[in-house]
């Protein structure tokens, strides 16, 4: 376990999805390779993907660039008359229908899901409505931009890619064809320097052609990388120019979050509702009855009268406990009194095997924050008690910069799953409703490391 000062928040790749990593419990693990990566690197089917999409953009962004200019040059020129404009959301239009070609070509041979960004949709029916949301949309302008750069960019791009790959594929090769200079052309081999007149400096010895092979194989291993690279860049300008601004994307993930609070909230009053009527209510109706009996049997068998009576008290302490449980799973009062360390405390108190506790915590988060924390590790305990046939649990929270962080770990039999339907899948979609991140490391076998990321709002 790190110590708590060399702790830090977790950390996501922005060209990454959010998603929850989780151990299968099947054991299965990727086929290995017998060829490190530089040597496979040159028949893998991502290099060849990503070279024919460099070879694509070429004659694709040519187009594009072509009409792009074309049309906002006839736009512009055409604004002194009522054509300019529409000309202008016609070239524009044009450009997010080649921005769709785009995406499908990355989604296809660069692997990059760019979502399709929202429409152009007028505030009212019509041609003129339909125009204006057209030019006022920063999608559209973002498009035209796209087609401006992406055309010198694909120009150097399929130059260098093609160069480099038929250049080294060429010299590793040349052992194999080196014959046709003297059968065909009347000279020795390749010429380094020549003066027109048969004198200068061939690649003919063995030493020479064998060192031409070579460094043709040098060329051969890098062009993956190289291409790589060239393909990173594609890959930036799609997803920085074709796809949705930052603000519509940041909405999207907000009115999904709003669904999952709401659903949340919502299951919730349910399970609230169903513990009371299950729970509590009936017992409260059966100690009405009790009572009521016991009223009537007061006045003729007062023994009877008592013992019914008693039971009933028995009844109450139950329902009262009942409720008293109810509300801990509301809010318990032990964390609005005396914050996390207490409340987990006594959580770790109910679970079936020990549990350690520890809390590094400079001041007391926002009360939603901390009952979301309260939860957390309620929930995770409970699996603990429930699946994990561990002998020792621990659960330690910190604060670094302005994330809290929660772990819980055991030494049970691991295989800890986070697919949908779970409960820990449930877990992992509320603590993303408050910007919260849900991590599983747990190996067949064990042991379980889960780790949770909150923002720190004090």
């Amino acid at each position: 376990m790190e110590d708590m000062e060399a702790r830090t928040p977790l950390s996501l790749s922005p060209l990454a999805e959010r998603t929850t990593p989780m151990a299968l419990d099947d054991g299965s693990q990727p086929r290995p390779h017998f060829l490190p990566p530089a040597l496979r690197a040159p028949f893998e089917g991502r290099t060849w993907r990503e070279f024919g999409y460099l070879l694509l953009s070429l004659p694709i962004s040519a187009v594009l660039f072509g009409y792009a200019m074309a049309t906002i040059a006839l736009g512009a020129g055409l604004l002194v008359t009522f054509l300019g404009v529409p000309v202008l959301a016609v070239g524009l239009a044009g450009c997010r229908g080649f921005g769709m070609l785009e995406r499908a070509r990355a989604r296809g041979l660069l692997g990059l899901d760019v979502p399709d960004p929202a429409p152009a949709r007028g505030a009212k029916s019509g041609l003129m409505s339909w125009v204006g949301a057209v030019l006022k949309s920063g999608v559209s302008w973002r498009h035209l931009l796209y087609a401006i750069l992406h055309f010198p960019w694909a120009v150097f791009a399929f130059v260098v890619s093609l160069s480099f790959s038929a250049v080294g594929w060429a010299l590793f090769s040349y052992p194999l064809w080196h014959w046709v200079f003297p059968s065909h052309l009347d000279q020795s081999g390749i010429a380094i320097y020549s003066d027109g007149t048969g004198d200068g400096f061939f690649l003919d010895t063995p030493f020479e052609i064998a060192a031409t092979a070579v460094v043709g194989l040098v060329l051969v291993l890098f062009c993956p990388w190289l291409i790589r690279g060239l393909a990173t860049v594609d890959r930036l300008l799609v997803m920085g120019l074709l796809g949705p601004s930052r603000l519509a994307t940041r909405v999207s993930e907000l009115e999904s979050d709003r669904g999952v609070v709401v659903d949340t909230a919502a299951a919730d009053l349910r399970r609230i509702e169903r513990d009371l009527h299950d729970g509590a209510q009936a017992r409260l109706v059966a100690l009405a009855m009790d009572l009521g009996l016991a009223k009537e049997k007061l006045a003729e068998d007062p023994e009877a009268a008592a013992r019914m009576v008693g039971e009933a008290h028995g009844e109450v302490k139950t329902a009262l406990q009942e409720l008293r449980d109810l509300a801990r799973g509301i809010h318990p009062a032990v964390l609005t009194d005396r914050g996390l360390d207490a409340a987990l405390s006594a959580i770790a108190s109910r679970c079936t095997v020990p549990v350690t506790v520890e809390v590094d915590l400079p001041c007391r988060p926002a009360a939603a924050i901390e009952g979301i924390a309260y939860f957390t590790v309620s929930e995770l305990l409970q699996n603990v008690s429930k699946h994990a046939r561990a002998s020792r649990a621990m659960v330690e929270v910190w604060q670094t910069q302005d994330r809290l962080l929660l772990q819980v770990t055991d030494d049970g039999r691991g295989g800890a799953d986070a697919t949908a339907g779970s409960g820990l899948a449930g877990l992992a979609e509320r603590l993303d409703a408050v910007d919260g991140i849900l991590v599983i490391d747990s190996p067949a076998g064990g042991p379980t490391t889960v780790t949770a990321e909150l923002p720190w709002r004090g």
